[in-house]
């Protein structure tokens, strides 16, 4: 179990502050943030490449937060792989095993046996220079397996790749993480967390602001930031106001009124609901519905599953309306719509 309690690491115009989180054996923890929030520094510091100046690293209960590089047994792979050009496959893997000094018979047979594992044996002739991205990266992957780490830090391992290939790559890490691994992986792609992830960790300006299962930090996000980055694309800003006699509290943005669920006290915050929960409709919804306005679409863009409306109801929503409903209905930019909101599809976080 790996455990960084208050870590902190002043850069020239950037600290990296008071970082606290676990790692349970066997977890798939996925490090989420966008570029410059500190994601490679604070996986170089638990690999031990930098130490930081304030905090401690701590494996099963030992403090290793100074300790050799070779003694935490941690394994880093780059997102560049940093293969050695001169050397083959199966040379670049057997690098790892040079420590173990071991027969050159059993150094061949653990070779093949790592390159069967991430599913490159039949590259092992093959130099660097002649492989694709993917495939690099599984011989990076198979020379640091080599050196049997306790735990694998992956620093954007899936970036620059097609999809096809990330794809197969996200298979492998899934297979992996199956066999008993302990993976760190610094991503800022949120289909890449939400896909191989057991816990997930958000990063904003050089701490980590909430930690928890995908379901957790997808779907009840804990700040504006969280909601925004993990792709809600509705967040208003506004007042909650006490409920009456039970009802659901209201929620004032714009000159609007939601109603919503919450039992957080009275003050300013926001309103964070998903596209996709928004409902849009030619005549006005049915009076069942809590929440329910009159607007004007002002853009109409493409979506992987339909079509993205942004709507203009006093406050701007955006609105996600699946391809089926598209094909029936005549939505274009300037057309009067009405947008129904369920109550308790929408978060409410406070400021």
């Amino acid at each position: 179990m790996l455990c960084v309690r208050d870590l902190g690491k002043d850069l020239r115009g950037f600290a990296l502050r008071d970082v606290s989180f676990d790692v349970e054996d066997g977890d798939y923890f996925v490090l989420l943030g966008p570029s410059g929030v500190g994601k490679t520094v604070l996986l170089e510091l638990i690999a031990g490449l930098t130490t930081p100046d304030q905090g401690k690293i701590l494996w099963d209960g030992r403090d290793i937060t100074y300790e050799r590089i070779h003694r935490r047994r941690m394994g880093l792979v780059y997102q560049d792989q940093a293969l050695f050009p001169h050397m083959t496959v199966q040379q670049n893997i057997a690098f790892g095993l040079r420590p173990k000094k071991m027969r050159p018979a059993a150094l061949r047979a653990r070779v093949e046996e790592l390159a069967a594992d991430v599913s490159i044996g039949g590259l092992l002739h093959r130099y660097p220079g002649t492989l694709s991205g993917g495939e690099s990266q599984r011989v990076a992957l198979a020379r640091t397996l080599a050196t049997e780490p306790v735990c694998l830090l992956l620093d954007e391992p899936l970036s620059s790749m097609d999809t096809q290939s990330r794809s197969d790559l996200q298979a492998l890490l899934r297979s992996l993480h199956r066999k008993g691994h302990t993976v760190i992986h610094v991503t800022h792609e949120n289909k890449e967390a939400m896909a191989l992830a057991s816990r997930v960790a958000i990063m904003e300006n050089g701490t980590i602001t909430q930690v928890g299962t995908p379901d957790d930090v997808f779907h009840h996000p804990k700040s504006e930031f969280v909601a925004r980055f993990v792709g809600i694309r509705n967040s208003l800003k506004g007042t909650l106001e006490a409920s009456e006699n039970g009802s659901p509290s209201k929620f004032v943005s714009g000159g609007l009124t939601f109603q919503v669920t919450s039992d957080a006290p009275t003050g300013a915050g926001f309103l964070a609901f998903r596209s996709e929960d928004v409902v849009v409709s030619e005549s006005r919804c049915d009076s069942g519905t809590q929440n329910c306005f009159q607007g004007t679409i002002v853009d109409l863009a493409p979506a992987r599953l339909g079509a993205e409306l942004t709507i203009d109801i006093g406050v701007t929503v955006v609105a996600l309306v699946r391809s089926g409903a598209m094909k029936h209905l005549h939505f274009e930019c300037g057309k009067t719509v009405w947008v129904s909101l369920n109550a308790t599809a929408a978060r409410y976080i406070e400021k």
